[in-house]
C-alpha cells in the first residue's frame, strides 16, 4: 500500500511538471511587454524549456531582436569550427546605441588615466555568457528570455537599466557543443517525459556535447585563447573591458544552484581582496531574487578563483568581476534527484533570474563597480612604475615558430612587445634577434603580465578546482629571463608575424632541415607524403660553417620522384608555409658523420591512428586530433571503441591511446597489431592499462598515504590534497635519443596532472626523459608525491616482438597552449623506427 501511495504521488507530480509552460512562468509580472517584439516561440516554433533550443534557432531568434528593437545590435565575429555564427548582442537604451562609439571609448579611458574617473553619469559594462559547455543547456535557452525582457520590458526600471548600462550579450558561448547536446535531448525527449535517471535521455553517447567540436573544455581557454571561440570573446572583452563578466553553468542533477564567490582561501593571490568582496555584495542581489521564487542556493563552499583561464576568474586579473552560476542540471527534460523532481523550465527560470539579478546589482553598484575598475588599473599603473626600466626577455634561438605563437598569446591580451635590439646572453641563455621578443613591465595590463609568468609554489590552500601552475614561458619550453635592463628592447612589434620560412639555394645534392623548429613536423609529413625519400641524423655533424644537432633531417636529391627543379620548387613552398629553414648543400664530406652515412636512418610516412569513443578521455583524445589535424596538416583515421574488433589495423604504423581504459578484447586486437610492428603510443591512465595487459612491463612506484590526525570531516580534503591537479615539473633528457630530436636544453619543463610514478630502468639509456631530484618549477604537489616523483620517469619504450609499445605518463599535447612538449608525440610518430 505504502509503495502505491508512492506512486500515485510521483505520478501526480510528473503529470503536474510536464503541464504546458508558457512566458509567465518565466517572466516578472510587474511590467507590459512591447506586443512590436517577437517573443521566442513565434519564432523558434515551441514555448521556452518545452524542447531544448538548436543553435541555429538561438540564432534566428536573436536575429529577429535585432531587428525588431532599438535597445538591441547584432554582430557575427567569426565562425566556429564547424561554420557556426560567433554573435554578439550589444544591448542597452536608444540613445545610448546612437552613442555608442564614444561610450567605449569614455568606459576604456577610464582604466587608462590616473585622474578620478566621472563615474556619475558613465554607464557600467556588463558581459553575460551562456553555456560554454554545450551540455549545460540552461544558460544558453535562458539567454532567449533573458534578450526577450531586455528588448521588450516596458518599465521605467529596465528602461532606466538600459540608460545606465551596456550588455554584452553572449548567448552560446559554445555553439557546436550546444548544437550536439539539443539534438540528443530532443531526439531522445519522449511525448510522455520520464524522469527515470536510467532513461537514455540522460546519457550521451561519448563524447557528449559538453566541448566544440575538437572536444576541448571551452572554458580553460580564456588564458592561453588557442580556439576560434574564445579568440572572437577575448577580442570583444578587451575591446570594452566588462565591469562584471557572468559564466552560466551547470553541475550535478542532486545539487541546488551555486553563485560566486567560491572557497575564499582558493582565490588567487593576485586578485584584489576588493574584487571578492564586490562579489559576495553582487550575491546579495542573486540570494534575494532566488529566495523570491523560493529556489535554494549556496556559495562559497565550492569551486574557486584560482586558475584565470575560466570565465568566472579571468575577469579578476583584468579589471573586472567575474561570476560563475552553476545550477542543478536536468540533463534533459525533467528528471528526478534528491530535491524532487528537477524539470528543463525550472532549471532555466533559475538561470534567467540570475542574470536578472545580475544586472540588478549592476546598476545599483554601479559607482562602487566603475570606481573599483578605475582604482584596479589605477594601482597597476603604480605597480607598473616601480618596475619601469625593468624587462621581460623570451624566446628560442632554435624555434622562432613555438616563440610567434607566446608572442601571439600576448598580442591578443594587449600586451606590448618589442623585438630584441641584437643577439644577448642573459643569465647564461643565448636570446637570437628574430627568435626573441621583449615584454617592458611597466604598461597597462602589468598584473596580467605577472599572471602568465609567474612561477608559484606555495599556497594557501592545497586544493583546486582547476590546475595550481600555467607558466607560459613553461608550457612552451622557452628560455626567458625576468628584470632584465630595457636597453635590451628594439622596436615595438605593430604587426607581428611569423619568421619566414625559406630554402637558402637550389642542390644538386641535398637538402638539411634542422628539426627545432616548432612546424618541422608539418613539412616533414608533407615530403614524405609525397614519396620523397628522407632521413635523420642520429649525431651531430658540421658542414659549411653550420652545426647541425640530432634529429637533422637530410632530403637527397637524386634519385626522388621529382627532379631537382621540381624537388626545390616543392621545398620552397614548403619552407614558405611552415616557417622553416632548409640548407641547400653540395656535398657530403662533413665535419661529423657524412651524409652517406648509416647514422642518416631513412623515415616512412606515418599512417596513424587515433583511438576514440567509451573509455577514452574525450578532452585527451581532442587535443591530439585537433595538434595533428589542425597545425601539423596530418591526416589521422579516429577508431571508435565500438568498432575497433572490426577495423583493419594493418592500414597503420603507428596508434595512439589517450589516457584510457579499454576492453578485454581490445586489447587481445592490439597485441597482435603491435606484436606484427606496429607503435602503440599510450598516455596517461592508458600506462596503467598498457602495464596490466601485458604491452609493457613498468616499476610502479608504491605510495604508502596514512593518514594522522586527520578527522572524518576533514577526510576529503585530506584525499584531495593528494591529486596532482595540474602543475609543471623539471625533467632532464638525454638529448641524442630519437625521443628528444628538437629539442636544445638539456631540461624540459613537463606538465603533470597524474600520480602515475615509474621507477628508471637499470639501463641508463633506456631512460631519456628522467625527473630531477628537485624537479617542482610551478604549482601544488604534496611532499609525499614530489617524493615519489623525483628520479622517476615519464617515457618508457619497449619492443613488443616486431612492434614497440611508448608510455608517456604525461600529457604532452595539455589543452593545445602546451607548445613545448608536442615534439615528443611527433618524435614518437616519425621517429617510431629509431626509438
Amino acid at each position: 500500500m505504502k509503495f502505491l501511495y508512492t506512486f500515485i504521488f510521483l505520478s501526480s507530480c510528473v503529470i503536474f511538471a510536464q503541464e504546458q509552460i508558457d512566458l509567465s512562468y518565466y517572466l516578472p509580472q510587474n511590467t507590459s511587454y512591447n506586443q512590436a517584439i517577437p517573443t521566442p516561440q513565434s519564432v523558434i516554433g515551441h514555448e521556452v524549456g518545452e524542447w531544448h533550443v538548436t543553435h541555429d534557432k538561438l540564432v534566428e531568434y536573436m536575429k529577429a531582436l535585432a531587428e525588431s528593437s532599438d535597445r538591441i545590435t547584432l554582430e557575427n565575429r567569426g565562425t566556429t569550427y564547424e561554420g557556426r555564427p560567433l554573435i554578439l548582442l550589444t544591448i542597452t537604451s536608444p540613445a545610448n546605441h546612437q552613442n555608442i562609439d564614444a561610450i567605449r571609448e569614455q568606459h576604456i579611458a577610464a582604466t587608462e588615466d590616473n585622474a578620478a574617473a566621472n563615474t556619475s553619469n558613465m554607464p557600467v559594462v556588463v558581459n553575460q555568457g551562456f553555456s560554454i559547455h554545450g551540455n549545460e543547456p540552461s544558460g544558453s535557452n535562458a539567454a532567449l528570455l533573458a534578450a526577450y525582457y531586455l528588448a521588450a520590458a516596458e518599465s521605467s526600471e529596465v528602461k532606466d537599466m538600459l540608460d545606465k548600462m551596456v550588455v554584452l550579450f553572449d548567448p552560446s558561448f559554445n555553439p557546436d557543443g550546444l548544437q550536439r547536446f539539443a539534438y540528443w535531448a530532443n531526439s531522445n525527449r519522449s511525448k510522455n517525459l520520464n524522469p527515470d535517471p536510467n532513461d537514455r535521455e540522460f546519457s550521451e553517447v561519448w563524447p557528449g556535447g559538453r566541448s566544440n567540436h575538437y572536444w576541448f573544455d571551452m572554458n580553460r581557454d580564456w588564458l592561453p585563447v588557442q580556439l576560434p571561440e574564445s579568440k572572437v570573446r577575448l577580442e570583444t572583452f578587451h575591446k570594452w573591458l566588462p565591469n562584471i563578466l557572468t559564466d552560466h553553468h551547470e553541475m550535478s542533477t542532486n545539487s541546488s544552484f551555486f553563485f560566486q564567490p567560491g572557497i575564499p582561501s582558493r582565490t588567487h593571490p593576485l586578485t584584489p581582496k576588493l574584487n571578492q568582496e564586490l562579489t559576495r555584495r553582487i550575491g546579495d542581489f542573486h540570494a534575494k531574487a532566488l529566495d523570491k521564487i523560493g529556489s535554494f542556493y549556496y556559495t562559497e563552499e565550492s569551486f574557486d578563483d584560482f586558475y584565470y583561464g575560466k570565465g568566472s576568474t579571468f575577469p579578476d586579473i583584468n579589471g573586472g568581476i567575474g561570476i560563475l552560476f552553476e545550477q542543478a542540471s536536468s540533463r534533459g527534460h525533467i528528471q528526478e534527484s534528491d530535491n524532487g523532481l528537477l524539470t528543463f523550465p525550472f532549471t532555466i527560470r533559475n538561470q534567467f533570474t540570475a542574470a536578472l539579478s545580475t544586472l540588478e546589482a549592476a546598476k545599483s553598484m554601479r559607482e562602487d563597480i566603475l570606481k573599483y575598475q578605475h582604482n584596479f588599473f589605477k594601482n597597476a599603473r603604480l605597480e607598473a612604475n616601480k618596475e619601469n626600466g625593468k624587462t621581460i626577455v623570451f624566446g628560442d634561438e632554435k624555434d622562432a615558430g613555438k616563440t610567434y605563437e607566446l608572442a601571439e598569446i600576448l598580442r591578443r591580451h594587449q600586451i606590448k612587445i618589442y623585438e630584441l635590439k641584437e643577439d644577448a646572453t642573459i643569465d647564461g641563455k643565448k636570446f637570437k634577434k628574430g627568435y626573441s621578443y621583449v615584454i617592458p613591465k611597466n604598461q597597462k595590463n602589468t598584473r596580467l603580465i605577472n599572471a602568465m609568468f609567474e612561477k608559484r609554489t606555495t599556497f594557501q590552500d592545497s586544493l583546486f578546482y582547476d590546475v595550481s601552475a600555467w607558466t607560459l614561458p613553461l608550457a612552451f619550453n622557452l628560455d626567458y629571463a625576468e628584470g632584465v635592463s630595457s636597453s635590451n628592447m628594439g622596436q615595438q612589434v605593430s604587426d607581428l608575424k611569423m619568421k619566414a620560412g625559406q630554402v637558402s639555394a637550389k642542390s644538386e645534392y641535398a637538402y638539411l632541415m634542422e628539426w627545432h623548429e616548432y612546424y618541422t613536423p608539418k613539412v616533414l609529413n608533407q615530403i614524405l607524403k609525397k614519396d620523397l625519400r628522407a632521413k635523420v641524423a642520429m649525431k651531430q655533424f658540421s658542414t659549411n660553417g653550420k652545426d647541425y644537432d640530432y634529429g637533422t633531417i637530410m632530403i637527397p636529391v637524386q634519385n626522388q620522384s621529382k627532379n631537382s627543379e621540381e624537388l626545390y620548387t616543392f621545398l620552397k613552398e614548403l619552407a614558405t608555409e611552415g616557417h622553416v629553414q632548409i640548407d641547400a648543400v653540395a656535398t657530403g664530406l662533413t665535419q661529423g658523420i657524412d651524409l652517406g652515412s648509416n647514422q642518416f636512418r631513412p623515415l616512412s610516412q606515418p599512417k596513424v591512428a587515433l583511438i576514440v569513443g567509451r573509455g577514452v578521455s574525450p578532452y585527451d583524445a581532442g587535443e591530439i586530433w585537433h595538434l595533428l589535424d589542425q597545425r601539423y596538416d596530418m591526416t589521422l583515421t579516429k577508431l571508435d571503441t565500438d568498432n575497433l574488433d572490426r577495423a583493419a589495423l594493418n592500414r597503420y604504423n603507428t596508434i595512439i591511446l589517450p589516457s584510457a581504459t579499454l576492453s578485454k578484447s581490445a586489447a587481445e586486437k592490439l597485441t597482435t597489431w603491435v606484436e606484427n610492428g606496429g607503435t602503440l603510443i599510450g598516455f596517461e591512465n592508458a600506462v596503467r592499462w598498457l602495464n596490466t595487459n601485458k604491452f609493457i612491463k613498468l616499476d610502479f612506484k608504491k605510495t604508502e598515504r596514512i593518514a594522522k590526525n586527520v578527522t572524518f570531516e576533514d577526510r576529503s580534503d585530506y584525499n584531495g590534497a593528494q591529486v596532482i591537479g595540474g602543475a609543471i615539473f623539471e625533467a632532464k633528457l638525454d638529448r641524442s635519443h630519437p625521443i628528444n630530436f628538437g629539442y636544445k636544453n638539456e631540461t624540459l619543463p613537463l606538465f603533470r596532472g597524474s600520480t602515475i610514478f615509474i621507477n628508471p630502468d637499470k639501463q641508463s639509456y633506456n631512460n631519456p626523459i628522467q625527473y630531477t631530484k628537485n624537479p617542482l618549477l610551478s604549482g601544488y604537489v604534496s611532499k609525499s608525491n614530489l617524493d615519489s616523483l623525483a628520479l622517476s620517469v615519464p617515457y618508457q619504450m619497449q619492443r613488443l616482438k616486431r612492434g614497440k609499445v611508448v608510455a608517456f605518463t604525461d600529457n604532452t599535447n595539455f589543452r593545445a597552449f602546451w607548445f613545448g612538449t608536442n615534439k615528443l608525440m611527433m618524435n614518437a610518430i616519425f621517429f617510431r623506427e629509431e626509438l
